[in-house]
């Protein structure tokens, strides 16, 4: 069972849930239902549901990796909680009025360690497999 996995992909369903309704609101406010007709909010929210859709799936399928290889947990927890700090960071940075550039770089390094962490754990876990 990805237990773990589960966990981070429903609290990260969450954030998806406010982004998505960020974007409906817009469109309804705006009344424009396709692209964001030189909407800067509406932009700006199409592109953090965007920016969330490419990096989210990426983090749990590198994290469910690390469970299914039965990989310490409290690592995977660790790393699946840097993976959604930095998630969480960068959609408030675009949640806000004013974008708030040191929030967003922050939320993308989290991001980025993130990931590069889970990658390297998953070498690791398959080069140890072979010994």
């Amino acid at each position: 069972m990805l237990l773990i996995t589960a966990f981070f992909a429903s609290v990260l369903t969450f954030i998806y849930i406010k982004l998505a309704k960020n974007v409906i609101r817009l469109r309804r406010e705006s009344k424009i239902s396709v692209g964001h007709g030189k909407s800067e909010p509406l932009e700006k929210a199409i592109r953090a549901h965007a920016n969330f859709n490419e990096y989210v799936p990426l983090g749990l399928i590198l994290m469910a990796c690390l469970e299914i290889n039965n990989f310490n947990t409290l690592i995977i927890i660790l790393v699946g909680g840097l993976f959604l700090i930095g998630r969480f960071l960068h959609a408030q940075s675009f949640l806000k009025e004013e974008m708030d550039i040191d929030l967003r770089v922050k939320g993308m390094k989290c991001t980025f360690w993130s990931l590069m962490i889970m990658s390297g754990l998953n070498f690791f876990s398959i080069a140890m497999s072979f010994l």
